[in-house]
């Protein structure tokens, strides 16, 4: 049984008296678990420099392809920053949490800088760069399957290709 600290509660415990049950998850040679490799295999995927991915937009309904592009690098969430959403002034040096520099004054927040070098969390939309260097946005709703490979797939028909718009000309 693990220990408690001092004002923590006991270990969960039902209502027949069962406690939570404990396990000790195996670690392949790299010392990693099944998870933590697929975690840091889908960063390092994620991050390939010149890599292309395939954007899919499936109708649930049908299983009709409705929209495909390809994607330059990765496809990111509306929801993604480079900053965190909520700070505080540090002015007595007593505030916890993490360190985050504005405008040359540390500033704290509660946030944890995500594993990709990102805060914030999933939204309801996505954006992404095609090959060609255009810029695309999808508001995910219900009736759609989203998914994305690093090769293409075999589909029947597509509705909207991306593929065949051209990059805008560069302004002068």
């Amino acid at each position: 049984m693990l220990g408690f600290f001092a004002g923590c509660t006991p270990p969960p415990q039902s209502a027949s008296g069962v406690g939570k049950a404990e396990v000790k998850v195996p670690t392949g040679p790299d010392g990693l678990t099944a998870e933590q490799r697929n975690i840091r295999e889908r960063l390092v995927e994620d991050n390939k420099p010149g890599s292309v991915k395939h954007f899919y937009v499936i109708s649930a309904y049908s299983g009709q392809v409705i929209i495909y592009s390809t994607v330059r690098g990765k496809v990111t969430s509306g929801g993604k920053r480079l900053t965190p959403t909520t700070v505080v002034n540090n002015w007595g040096g007593t505030s916890q949490g993490f360190g985050v520099d504005f405008n040359n004054n540390t500033m704290i927040t509660q946030e944890v800088l995500q594993d990709d070098g990102t805060y914030g969390s999933s939204s309801e939309y996505l954006y992404w760069w095609d090959t060609k260097g255009v810029y695309h946005q999808h508001y995910v709703s219900g009736g759609q399957i989203v998914h994305v490979s690093n090769q293409p797939l075999a589909v029947k028909g597509i509705i909207i290709n991306m593929e065949f718009t051209q990059k805008p000309e560069e302004e002068k």
